[in-house]
């Protein structure tokens, strides 16, 4: 079995419903989902001017290579409507693979780990929750140091306990 962690993110709609939705989806098409992190309400990253959003990290086990999660990822994105118009955008739902096992790959298409993990509080925040000591297999230092050296200032709040 595989371990990857996934970010998940929405600004558009029903934000808890959407989270829920992919998750469920995940859950059937991926494989298991061994914990979730919190939901936080984050302040939109590269295009500020457009909603909130909601964001939450999953633990998967899967059967699946990278790339075959990615091609059903990409599906579950389609299906709930997602429309890649602008980089960075509203968007119905967003899934992104942040780490699959200690891999780490650089296709054309996927890129793991997610190159933007050390750049984003959106992403650190509810990873350090379920990974705070994990190491980033490419920099070698775990996502609670990536956390603290962050120099994104987007405001991140937690509006879920678990």
């Amino acid at each position: 079995m595989n371990i990857a962690y996934l970010l998940l993110g929405t600004n558009l709609g029903n934000k808890s419903n959407n989270l829920a939705i992919a998750s469920q989806k995940i859950s059937l098409d991926c494989g298991n989902i061994i914990i979730r992190s919190n939901i936080y309400e984050t302040s939109p990253w590269g295009v500020t001017d457009q909603p909130v959003f909601y964001n939450q990290v999953i633990k998967l086990e899967t059967e699946n290579t990278a790339q075959k999660l990615l091609e059903i990822i990409l599906l579950i994105e389609l299906g709930m409507g997602r429309a890649r118009e602008l980089k960075w955008g509203e968007r119905v739902i967003d899934i992104d693979i942040l780490y699959f096992n200690n891999e780490i790959i650089n296709d054309q298409n996927l890129s793991i780990p997610h190159p933007e993990i050390p750049n984003r509080k959106f992403t650190l925040v509810p990873l350090c929750e379920l990974a705070a000591d994990y190491k980033h297999p490419f920099l070698n230092v775990s996502n609670q140091q990536l956390l603290y050296a962050c120099k994104d200032s987007g405001i991140v709040t937690k509006i879920t306990t678990l």
